[in-house]
C-alpha cells in the first residue's frame, strides 16, 4: 500500500469519487482532504453503543442511523464531514455515500478532535436546518453534552452525568448515560 500524505488537494467531486476507493477515510475541507485519525477501543465501543440503543429504539420507525462511515455534506462542494453517529428521516435523503439532512449528529470526543468537534463543526452542524440536538460524549472519563435547538432557533445546552438519562427529542428516545458507556474502563 502507498502511503498518502495527511492532506491532499482536489475538487469536491474529485473528491467525492476518489475517497470510496480508499481504505482509510478522509474528510473534505474547502478543497483540502484530510486523513481521519484512528480512535481508541473505548472511542469505537462508545459510538457503537450509542448506535445500536438507537437502532434497538427505532426498529420500526422510519430513522435511519448511521455510524462513522457515512459521511454529511455540510457545504456541499466545499465540506464533508464523518460525524461518529448522524440520524435521519428526511425523504431528500437517498444519495448512498452521503447524509444531508440530518436531525441527530454525535460526536464522541478525544484529545485529538475534540477542540474541531465543538469548534468548527458544531459552527458548521449548526447550518443546518433539519438538525435538532448535538452531542458530544466523553471518552477520557463519563460525561454528555447535548445541545438542543429551541423553538427560537437558538442552542441550549444540558449536560449529564453517568447516573443520568438522556432524552433525546430529535428521535423520541430515551437513554441512559451508564449503558452508553458499557464495557468501558476509565483509567
Amino acid at each position: 500500500m502507498v502511503a498518502l500524505p495527511d492532506r491532499l488537494s482536489m475538487s469536491a467531486s474529485e473528491y467525492l469519487t476518489w475517497e470510496p476507493t480508499q481504505e482509510e477515510r478522509y474528510e473534505y475541507w474547502d478543497g483540502e482532504v484530510v486523513a481521519m485519525s484512528g480512535g481508541t477501543r473505548n472511542h469505537n465501543r462508545i459510538t457503537f453503543n450509542f448506535s445500536k440503543l438507537l437502532d434497538d429504539a427505532l426498529v420500526d420507525r422510519p430513522w435511519e442511523i448511521y455510524m462513522a462511515d457515512v459521511k454529511v455534506q455540510v457545504e456541499p462542494g466545499r465540506k464533508y464531514f464523518y460525524p461518529d453517529v448522524v440520524v435521519t428521516c428526511d425523504d431528500r435523503d437517498n444519495d448512498p455515500q452521503l447524509v444531508q439532512f440530518p436531525s441527530l449528529i454525535v460526536e464522541v470526543l478525544s484529545p485529538s478532535t475534540e477542540a474541531v468537534d465543538r469548534g468548527t463543526k458544531f459552527a458548521k452542524y449548526r447550518q443546518f436546518s433539519t438538525l435538532q440536538e448535538y452531542v458530544l460524549v466523553q471518552v477520557e472519563q463519563p460525561g454528555l453534552e447535548m445541545f438542543r435547538r429551541n423553538q427560537q432557533g437558538q442552542w441550549v445546552l444540558s449536560e449529564y452525568n453517568l447516573g443520568d438519562s438522556l432524552t433525546l427529542e430529535s428521535v423520541g428516545v430515551k437513554i441512559a448515560i451508564g449503558d452508553l458507556y458499557r464495557q468501558i474502563q476509565f483509567s
